[in-house]
């Protein structure tokens, strides 16, 4: 089955030819839709009737998402239930709660095609692959049911498409963007991807030609690089070191000159293999970012000047939209901004003061909205009511200065630093104990001077977030959970975490069907006889038994992620010796997805996300709200988001 998880990709600009409305009260409704699709990205050709845009607006609404993530979550949790389980349930229990969320599916997907055309429907590859997978779950349910009935052994095949739901329902957009960036890459990295196979089979045969008549042995007494498959697979796990230095340690044990074998194959299939891996995903990464912003940015507009034609009105030779119209947009839009907030607004969009706007600063109305402005009341810092003399003295005003400078965030920033490394150290010596009360003091002293320098309201305002956990800081003392001070400048992409869980699951389902049972781990106090070799006598005299590594097994969902954490190194040769060798497939694979790709997107992700950080200017819009606030003299004060393009960049993915 081929898994859609675009339905962006085949989209085209269509003009919609929008009926005739029964009064102007629809066309506002109407334009309202089509600029909250172009606020939140929304690229859905829909249905223009009446009754479909009530539909849709109620398809779009915040509750129906909630309950649609609710299903997925319930759906994929129940891996934790089914068979191998955490907490076993009955069989009839998960059944009836697996088919509840199909039929939550379902139901969704018949709301979407109430909203959109019904021949748009069908040519949707996503609608087309959630149907596939309700239907194929619901025969997996009967087949295995059946086949239980009659005491048989039954797989749940279909428990690999789960994830799959995430991906292609609507609200997975950036999901699929993601995951289309990485579909993108693979031909490039296929390429890469063989020359550095036939690297470590060129390798592997000079090391079977150099090795394989000398006698040598592992520490184990195993006879050392003589099978072709074995070399290939030892190297190929040492391109990840984890096998370093004890696949090397018994030829150099014989001679120092063949570590230089090891030298050049490191150098060549570790650093350059995987940097050139590295910079074909980020140069595609680009690429594909800038095509998916510049269609995103094209549709957006698009439907902008859609909701202009329907409020359009004539003034004179030029087509404005009025400020009563916009006005009533704004408040369906967003129905809980302030009169204040929207004012700005307006008073940015109608920059000439006419009392109307032209298609060019209407069509910028989503961009408006997108960008957060908190509005505070005008009120001074406690000291400045009660002594103002001398909160206004010089001193004082020095004092605020530095507060406020960047230099005062990254002093204590390093002063977070700085305590960290004092928090490893010995605390039984007396003078590395008390530095503790000196750091103490040093975040006291920063609380004062912000409750100095701020209003109480912004110290403690949702945007300054870090102010209030550094009061929980000096009554609990919380120590090592302050380091995340420092972690929180970073920004992060829930979508990359989603695209690894989806990986996880796929990986997790399958290792469970293959290898449930094999391993098995017994408790420390345990005396039970088949503790020695995981409960599986082919693990006998193991260093896999060795080294106890019991507990790593699939035998239920949790140890089964819990391994798949541990198998970006791939070295797992436990589950070859209990199945066949041809299990190390699997681990490779999930090597080549997890390590080659998925991370090598994600450092692509961090690296571009950081060149926008520190490259990009303010837009002209944001320019604009900014000098009007100055202009206007407001109590307000701004948390601008960052230009459209790149805001939107590193939301894509």
């Amino acid at each position: 089955m081929e898994v859609a998880w675009s339905d962006e990709s085949h989209f085209l600009i269509h003009h919609v030819r929008v009926r005739h409305l029964p009064g102007e009260h629809m066309n506002l409704d109407l334009a309202a839709v089509y600029v909250s699709d172009a606020q939140y990205n929304r690229k859905i050709v829909f249905d223009t009737s009446p009754q479909a845009i009530r539909l849709y607006l109620l398809y779009n609404h915040w509750g129906m998402q909630f309950l649609v993530y609710a299903f997925i979550v319930i759906d994929l949790a129940l891996a934790i239930f089914e068979d191998p389980a955490v907490i076993p349930l009955p069989i009839w229990a998960t059944t009836m709660i697996e088919i509840v969320c199909l039929s939550a599916f379902g139901f969704r997907l018949v709301h979407y095609a109430k909203v959109i055309p019904l021949e748009r429907f069908w040519k949707d590859p996503k609608n087309i692959c959630i149907i596939v997978i309700i239907l194929l779950s619901l025969v997996d349910i009967i087949i295995y049911w059946l086949l239980k009935a009659i005491g048989l052994f039954a797989v749940r095949w279909s428990r690999v498409l789960r994830p799959l739901l995430l991906v292609n329902i609507t609200e997975g957009r950036q999901l699929r963007r993601a995951l289309r960036s990485i579909r993108n890459a693979l031909p490039q990295i296929l390429c890469v991807f063989l020359l550095f196979m036939f690297s470590v089979f060129m390798f592997s045969l000079l090391a079977l030609k150099l090795f394989v008549k000398r006698g040598l042995t592992t520490t184990d007494g195993d006879a050392y690089f003589t099978s072709y498959l074995e070399i290939v697979f030892d190297l190929y796990v040492l391109v990840t070191t984890a096998n370093s230095p004890d696949v090397m340690m018994p030829a150099y044990n014989s001679s120092v000159f063949f570590a230089l074998f090891f030298f050049i194959y490191i150098l060549i299939n570790t650093y350059i293999f995987n940097s050139v891996f590295l910079a074909i995903v980020y140069n595609n990464y680009k690429k594909y970012l800038k095509q998916e912003v510049r269609q995103l940015v094209k549709v957006k507009r698009h439907k902008m000047v859609q909701a202009f034609e329907l409020l359009q009105e004539k003034k004179g030779e030029e087509t404005v939209v009025t400020q009563a119209s916009w006005n009533q947009l704004v408040r369906l839009v967003q129905p809980d901004i302030s009169n204040a907030h929207r004012e700005l607004l307006w008073s940015v969009s109608d920059n000439s003061k006419k009392g109307c706007i032209g298609k060019g600063a209407f069509v910028q109305l989503p961009d408006l909205l997108n960008m957060q402005v908190t509005i505070e009341k005008a009120e001074q810092p406690p000291l400045q009511t009660l002594l103002p003399p001398l909160y206004l003295s010089i001193p004082s005003r020095l004092v605020c200065r530095m507060v406020r400078h960047r230099l005062f965030v990254y002093t204590y920033d390093l002063i977070t630093l700085v305590n960290a490394v004092f928090i490893c150290l010995d605390e039984e010596n007396l003078l590395i104990a008390n530095t503790e009360w000196v750091f103490l003091a040093l975040y006291l002293l920063e609380i004062l001077l912000k409750l100095y320098t701020f209003k109480p309201r912004t110290f403690f305002s949702r945007h300054k977030f870090w102010n209030c956990r550094q009061i929980l800081d000096i009554v609990f003392i919380l120590r090592i959970v302050r380091l995340i001070r420092v972690v929180d400048r970073i920004k992060r992409s829930g979508v990359q975490g989603r695209i690894f869980s989806v990986v996880y699951y796929v990986f997790a389902m399958v290792g469970m069907e293959l290898f449930k049972g094999k391993i098995h781990f017994f408790d420390v106090k345990s005396t039970h006889p088949d503790k020695a070799f995981c409960g599986n006598p082919l693990l006998k005299n193991s260093s896999f038994a060795k080294h106890n590594y019991c507990k790593n097994n699939f035998n239920n969902v949790i140890s089964s992620f819990i391994l798949l954490l541990e198998l970006t190194v791939v070295n797992q040769c436990g589950f070859t010796a209990v199945t066949h060798v041809s299990a190390r497939i699997f681990f490779v694979l999930f090597h080549i997805v997890i390590v080659i790709i998925i991370i090598n997107i994600f450092i692509a992700f961090v690296l571009e996300a950081f060149f926008v950080e520190y490259t990009m200017e303010k837009s002209d819009l944001q320019s604009s709200l900014e000098k009007k606030i100055k202009e206007l003299e407001l109590g307000i004060k701004q948390y601008v988001s960052d230009n459209f393009a790149a805001r939107l960049a590193l939301n894509l993915f």
